[in-house]
């Protein structure tokens, strides 16, 4: 009878789950599978065991069968909610029933730092030969069950990921793979140091090049959170799993403009958790995925062992795969698992590989899995821009590269290194006798420059705002005149209650001020074509790139009009803009997010371009400035696909200073949420503008995820400052000669002007 009670209990558990994922209670013939269920619990000792057996044996076949109906028509948002349901495993669940044993790091449980986030060293074994092999990784991942209340639903704040990065850095020591789980709705959106943004993007930069191999799974992935931990030579998904770049209810929210403290409509969240694309079969299709983990039926849950089997066996044999492509004997190596897939073990199968492959690797080895993880990255998200190309475009730009990294690489690699180790001899050799030689020099030197001497003759460059032997050419308002200087107007100053600031006219105050307040200094914000036109030397900008169009790659209903109104206002098809350009004579190249495209938000066409201008840069040894004048984050119409350009964008980033370039960062009007929590926010020089605002998330997402309203300052430049985010604040009327001067004085000895 024992037993029968507790497949009551099971059945009870199923119905209930069965009522969460379709949100109704009445669905199908759950209320009448539920009445049966009552009705056998009130005859329970009135029933004979036989007859008792008979009806619960009929119960359990009519769920099968509601639970198959189910399974077959699944919706993304019934998805959702699997993997939000208290009965799905979790990261504790696997470290107990896939690895061997763990060590919990960091602190345990709620004395943890972060238990949202938890990092184990553990071990993992597989039977070679009727031998057991034990090999040791590092398991880095999201915990949001076992204790709840404490783990706040998986959302890491900054600190539980700068635990991450510490015990990923002590697996590159050690020389163990990473084993990453990701089961998080979105990182905690809070700016204490070391700060949401700010540390997602130091984790990214640090995964770009870590020398172990990643293997990354994601059951639930949200946005910026997920990327956090989310970087993998493969990245597994589970069949039921989601991972989008943004939650259904903030979609629906920013879709449908639905006004603070509103529900959400039930089918706008519907449809746009369809829309999205959130799936593992759709993320695979799009290719930000390598592979899908089967799950049971309504996916795995905390007592489904033989699951865990089957992760246990998916998570050797995803690491034996990376780990294989950096070995010499690799096609041979790759070959045994080829044949073990073609047995079927690799489709839904628990059987761990049958051969012993060390995940050790040697120098070469290592640089080969950098390599290879390089390429994955820059291949991703190639479908969703469009550029236009006329016929032999292609060949001629691959033409032109080929001699560009010829005349690059002889020009400065070689000729001026040796330069460079001449002088370093002759200084080197020269400077013990200098003294003695200047005495007796001297006299002669100082004929040879009274006759050879010019008045007006060229002076030597300087780091104060001078360049090419002259004052700064351009004069604020002589070359470009905003358009909002055309009202016959006065403003107030936000500050005139503080700072009894004057009434502003507008052509003085968007003129000859430049949009910045006299008494206060607060920045009023200006289109980005007065920067272009003030910050560069004349005629000097060239852009490249300019036919790389953002599309609508998942046929997000209304987009496509969406972005054509954009292009329509703008003349341009994608909201960054890639050029060179020179500042007081130095050529740099310049990425530019600006506001009028889509409020500056990152899809595949801007991460695209910004990855090509880390590439020019790199290859023509120039500075690169990324200059926000705003964004609005990563593009919600392209999905994964957007969000997949944080990890992407990264990795060129890293590549670039690696190769000794200098990478600015200058913040303006409004900067948000991925890009700064990636690409932008791994620079180590960040300045902003005065009185731009910089964060992960805006005040309302904060509010609806913490519950508290933060202060007015919280995002403001100063506050950055405070905290560490942000390396300086420039004034607007300062800009280019800030800019000069960090030029000159920052970065390596690699820049062609060093």
């Amino acid at each position: 009878m024992e037993d029968l009670r507790k497949r009551l209990l099971q059945i009870e558990e199923r119905l209930v789950y069965l009522g969460w994922i379709k949100e109704d209670p009445k669905w199908g013939n759950l209320a009448t599978l539920t009445q049966q269920l009552q009705d056998m619990r009130a005859a329970f000792y009135e029933l004979s065991q036989e007859n008792l057996t008979e009806k619960i044996g009929a119960l359990e076949e009519s769920l099968a069968f509601l639970e198959a109906r189910c399974e077959e028509g699944l919706s993304p948002l019934e998805r959702v909610r699997i993997v939000r349901s208290p009965l799905r495993f979790s990261l504790k669940d696997i470290l107990e029933n896939v690895y061997e044993e763990y060590t919990e790091l960091g602190g345990v449980e709620d004395a943890n730092i972060d238990p949202a986030l938890v990092a184990a060293r553990a071990s993992i074994s597989r039977l070679v030969k009727n031998k057991i092999v034990i090999q040791q990784v590092m398991v880095v991942g999201h915990e949001k069950g076992q204790g709840e209340e404490y783990r706040n639903g998986g959302s890491t704040k900054p600190w539980g990921n700068e635990k991450a990065l510490r015990y990923m850095l002590v697996a590159e020591t050690e020389g163990i793979p990473i084993h990453f789980y990701v089961f998080t709705p979105g990182a905690f959106p809070t700016e204490e140091y070391p700060g949401a943004a700010q540390q997602i993007a130091r984790n990214l930069y640090v995964m770009t090049k870590l020398r172990v191999p990643l293997v990354a799974v994601t059951s639930e992935g949200g946005s910026g959170g997920a990327e956090a931990v989310g970087m993998g030579d493969l990245r597994l998904m589970f069949s039921h799993g989601y991972y989008s770049v943004i939650s259904p209810e903030g979609a629906a929210a920013i879709e449908g403009k639905v006004r603070e403290g509103t529900k959400v409509p039930k089918d706008l969240l519907e449809n746009c958790a369809e829309r999205l694309a959130i799936t593992a079969e759709e993320n695979l299709r799009l290719g930000t995925i390598d592979r899908i983990i089967p799950e049971p039926r309504l996916g795995g849950r905390r007592n489904d062992f033989s699951f865990f089997s089957q992760i246990k066996a998916e998570m050797i044999r995803a690491t034996d795969e990376v780990v294989l492509k950096t070995k010499s004997l690799r096609a041979f190596r790759a070959y045994e698992l080829k044949v073990e897939k073609a047995h079927g073990v690799h489709r839904g199968g628990a059987e761990t590989p049958q051969i012993d492959v060390s995940w050790d690797l040697a120098d070469d080895e290592i640089r080969r899995l950098l390599q290879l993880r390089s390429r994955k990255y820059r291949e991703m998200a190639l479908k969703g821009y469009k550029e236009h190309l006329p016929t032999g475009a292609l060949f001629y730009r691959r033409a032109n590269r080929i001699l560009a990294d010829f005349y690059y690489t002889i020009r400065y690699d070689i000729l001026r290194r040796r330069h460079k180790q001449v002088k370093k001899v002759i200084h080197d050799v020269s400077g013990e006798g200098s003294v003695l030689i200047k005495q007796v020099t001297s006299p002669f030197v100082a004929v040879y420059d009274f006759i050879v001497s010019k008045p007006g003759s060229r002076a030597p460059r300087s780091i104060i705002g001078r360049g090419n032997g002259g004052e700064d050419q351009i004069e604020y308002g002589d070359t470009y005149t905003s358009p909002l200087a055309n009202e016959d107007r006065t403003v107030s100053c936000p500050n005139v209650d503080k700072y009894d600031c004057k009434d502003l006219w507008v052509p003085d105050l968007y003129g000859e001020f430049c949009g910045v307040c006299e008494t206060c200094g607060h920045h009023f914000p200006l289109e980005y074509q007065w920067y272009m036109r003030h910050l560069f030397d004349p005629d000097s900008i060239g852009e490249f790139n300019a036919d790389l169009a953002s599309i609508n790659p998942l046929k997000f209903p209304g987009f496509t009009k969406k972005l054509e109104t954009a292009r329509q206002k703008t003349g341009r098809p994608c909201a960054m803009i890639t050029f060179d350009a020179r500042v007081l004579g130095m050529d740099i190249v310049v990425a530019m997010l600006y506001s009028d495209f889509r409020n500056g938000t990152v899809g595949a066409a801007e991460g695209e371009k910004f990855v090509r201008a880390c590439e020019l840069a790199r290859l023509k040894k120039r500075p690169l400035l990324s200059y926000v004048h705003t964004t609005g984050g990563i593009r919600i119409h392209e999905g994964t696909l957007g969000v997949i350009q944080m990890p992407k964008c990264t990795m060129a980033v890293r590549e670039y200073i690696d190769a000794g370039g200098l990478y600015l960062v200058v913040y303006d009007n409004n900067s948000y949420a991925g890009p700064v929590a990636s690409f932008l926010g791994c620079s180590p020089y960040q300045f902003a503008i005065r009185s731009s605002r910089i964060g992960f998330a805006g005040p309302r997402v904060i509010r609806d995820t913490t519950g508290e309203d933060v202060p007015p300052d919280y995002h403001s430049a100063r506050s950055a400052l405070k905290r560490g985010y942000i390396q300086g604040i420039w004034d607007r009327r300062d800009f280019r000669r800030n800019l000069y001067k960090s030029l000159m004085t920052m970065g390596g000895n690699n820049l062609y002007y060093r």
